[in-house]
């Protein structure tokens, strides 16, 4: 196998914090702030931040066409406002998700930044039913899901992360941790054998 190399949204947020876990897991990390930057890139990452910040940051830079392009070929992974940024539609009309996943979203449903909290959560796709423990940063809620939709976990019964074909979303920051198991899950999707 040649260098595996995933790209990471370098516009706001922790995505130092996601380079630190791919890097550990033996992928090149590259910092995403332009087009250009996409060309070599086997999937992408979309951390948190705040998303209308990171609405205004993708149109001003021209990411948004070449990020809808590269999801038609390649798997990206969005974590809190990655998740939002994902969607097919927000809440918040200043936001401008690029549909790429079949759910509707609202920002900071959980709550305020005072309302941050983690929960112990089951990953369905992992045979050891250990938890994995989630940190909501004034996460969004997902609050309608189409049928294309895997849901690989949830909380209080609402989905809080999901598959749908390659592509990944969280509503908390799994890059927060040192548990990896979700990023190796999005691996087994970039790089299957």
């Amino acid at each position: 196998m040649g260098s595996r190399q995933i790209g990471i949204l370098a516009l706001q947020g922790a995505f130092a914090r996601h380079a630190k876990i791919l890097k550990s897991l033996n992928v090149t990390p590259c910092l995403v702030r332009y087009p250009s930057d996409l060309e070599n890139c086997d999937a992408l990452i979309i951390p948190g931040g705040e998303s209308t910040t990171l609405t205004n940051r993708v149109e001003f830079i021209g990411l948004r066409d070449p990020i809808i392009r590269f999801a038609q070929q390649k798997p990206i992974f969005g974590t809190c406002a990655g998740l939002i940024m994902l969607s097919k539609d927000c809440d918040e009309s200043l936001v401008k998700p690029f549909g790429i996943l079949d759910i509707e979203i609202e920002r900071n449903g959980y709550g305020t930044q005072c309302d941050s909290f983690t929960a112990d959560i089951v990953l369905s796709q992992n045979d050891d039913n250990k938890s994995f423990h989630a940190i909501f940063i004034r996460a969004p809620k997902i609050t309608a899901i189409g049928p294309e939709i895997q849901v690989l976990a949830s909380f209080d019964d609402v989905p809080v992360l999901i598959q749908q074909g390659h592509h990944l979303g969280a509503a908390f920051h799994p890059e927060l941790t040192d548990d990896n198991r979700i990023h190796c899950h999005l691996l087994k999707l970039i790089y299957p054998s």
